[in-house]
């Protein structure tokens, strides 16, 4: 591959938040990795950036449509990236995308993203302000 060609493939955008290996427990009757593996492992995220940035408790209250672009594999490992697109007085969106390194290669494929909301809650539930950054 070419310096000009590497150039324009797509990158990973975010912080690398969650790395895991996918395992054969995972697996579907295909062989491939469930969804919803993956989609926990995205919440995971999601929740870590969340928290640092709420500095405190986080729930997750919605997910924005999630395409399953390509499928995860047993040896590959998940890298789950975050970026924190906005933040209002209680909630904010976190946009996540996932992307596997093929097992035994350097291939690395963007497999889905989505944009999570999550709520800032106090000890009891309730939501709570976000401190501002600062």
């Amino acid at each position: 591959m070419t310096q000009a060609s590497e150039a324009t493939e797509e990158q990973p955008t975010g912080d690398l938040t969650v790395r895991t290996i996918a395992m054969p427990a995972d697996t579907n009757a295909n062989g491939d990795i469930f969804g919803g593996w993956v989609l926990s492992q995205m919440d995971q995220a999601g929740g870590i950036a969340g928290v640092e940035r709420a500095q405190g408790r986080v729930v997750t209250v919605a997910v924005e449509a999630m395409t399953f672009i390509r499928p995860v594999r047993v040896g590959d490992v998940l890298c789950v990236y975050t970026r924190v697109d906005k933040v209002g007085r209680t909630s904010m969106k976190i946009h996540l995308e996932a992307w596997a390194r093929r097992f035994r290669t350097q291939l690395r494929e963007k497999v889905t993203e989505a944009t999570f909301t999550f709520v800032a809650i106090d000890d009891e539930g309730r939501p709570r302000p976000i401190p501002l950054e600062g």
